[in-house]
C-alpha cells in the first residue's frame, strides 16, 4: 500500500450543523450537575455550566470562532478524509456517518488565522470525530501544518483532546506520533513558536507526543490528561492514586504544564503570548566611529 493510498478525497457537502448557541429554544443539561440551561445562554457562556462550572466539550469550529479574530480563519487540508488501510469491519461506514453528523471528515480541523492579529498557524482537534482517536489523517494533517508554518514562519497553537491511536487503522495509527512530532521537532529547529493546550480529555498516543511537546503547554481546568488509564496504572505498580491524578491541576503542581486557564481569558492569553513571541528582533547596535 503506498501513501497515497492511505486517504481519499471527501466528497462536496453541506455538512455543517446550526451551531447550538443560535437555538434560542433549545435546552440542554449540564451533564455535571443536571441543570437545564438555554443553549444560547450556554453558548454566550462559551459552554461553561453557570451552575457547577463544568466544561463542555467543543466542536472544532465552535473553538475556532471562539478564539480566531472575526473572518480571519481559512481552512487547509480540507480535502483529505479517512480511508480503510486495514479494512477494520464497519470502519468505512462509522467515519462515512460521522462525517455527515460532525460536519468534517476527520477528527482535526486545520488552517491559518490571526489571533490578536499574529498569523497562525491553528488545529483543533474534536472529540465528537471517534473521541478525536489519532489515526492517519489526523496525523497528516498536523505534520502539513506544521511543515507550512515552518515554510511560512508562522507559530503553531495546538488544541488538543483525544481518546489516544485508532484502534481501527492499526500500526498506521501509532506511525503518527513520530510523524508530527518530527515536523514539530523542525518547525522548533526554525525558532518558531508552538503552543498546546489542553483540552479535556488529552490521552493516550497524543499525551505521548505532539500534545507534550509545546513551547508553552497550556490547560483548561479539570481537565483530564494522562497516557494510560488510571486502572492500569494502579495494578501495574501496586498503589492507589491521588483522587486529582491526571487532572490539569495535578500536572500544575508537577511541573508538566505552564498554566492552567479559563475559557473565557484563553483567547486574550494567546494573544499576549503570540504577541511577546513574534515581535521583530531589535536590530543590533552599531558602534560609529569618528576617524
Amino acid at each position: 500500500m503506498g501513501l497515497l493510498d492511505l486517504f481519499q478525497k471527501t466528497r462536496e457537502t453541506s455538512m455543517e450543523m446550526k451551531p447550538p448557541e443560535e437555538d434560542e429554544g433549545k435546552v440542554v443539561a449540564c451533564k455535571g450537575c443536571g441543570a437545564e440551561l438555554k443553549a444560547y445562554t450556554y453558548g454566550k457562556n462559551l459552554y461553561v455550566c453557570p451552575h457547577c462550572g463544568r466544561y463542555g466539550r467543543l466542536l472544532a469550529r465552535t473553538r475556532i470562532r471562539q478564539i480566531a479574530d472575526k473572518d480571519s480563519f481559512r481552512e487547509l487540508f480540507a480535502g483529505l478524509a479517512p480511508a480503510d488501510p486495514i479494512q477494520f469491519p464497519g470502519y468505512a461506514e462509522k467515519t462515512a456517518e460521522l462525517a455527515e453528523k460532525v460536519g468534517m471528515p476527520d477528527a482535526v480541523k486545520t488552517g491559518v488565522c490571526r489571533i490578536g492579529g499574529v498569523e497562525t498557524g491553528i488545529g483543533v482537534m474534536d472529540s465528537h470525530f471517534l473521541m478525536a482517536s489519532m489515526g492517519s489523517v489526523v496525523g497528516e494533517k498536523l505534520t502539513r501544518l506544521f511543515e507550512y508554518a515552518t515554510e511560512k514562519s508562522l507559530p503553531v497553537v495546538l488544541f488538543t483532546c483525544s481518546g489516544g491511536a485508532r484502534m481501527q487503522e492499526g500500526m498506521f495509527s501509532l506511525l503518527q506520533m513520530a510523524k508530527v512530532s518530527a515536523a514539530a521537532r523542525r518547525h522548533s529547529d526554525a525558532g518558531l513558536l508552538y503552543i498546546t493546550v489542553l483540552t479535556d480529555p488529552t490521552t493516550g498516543g497524543v499525551t505521548a507526543s505532539f500534545a507534550m511537546l509545546g513551547d508553552i503547554i497550556l490547560a483548561e481546568p479539570r481537565t483530564t490528561i494522562g497516557f494510560a488509564g488510571r486502572r492500569v496504572i494502579e495494578g501495574t505498580i501496586g498503589q492507589t492514586l491521588p483522587e486529582d491524578f491526571q487532572s490539569s491541576e495535578f500536572l500544575l503542581s508537577h511541573g508538566f504544564c505552564d498554566k492552567i486557564v479559563p475559557r473565557n481569558k484563553l483567547k486574550g492569553t494567546l494573544e499576549t503570548l503570540l504577541k511577546l513571541h513574534t515581535q521583530p528582533k531589535p536590530k543590533k547596535w552599531q558602534v560609529w566611529r569618528n576617524d
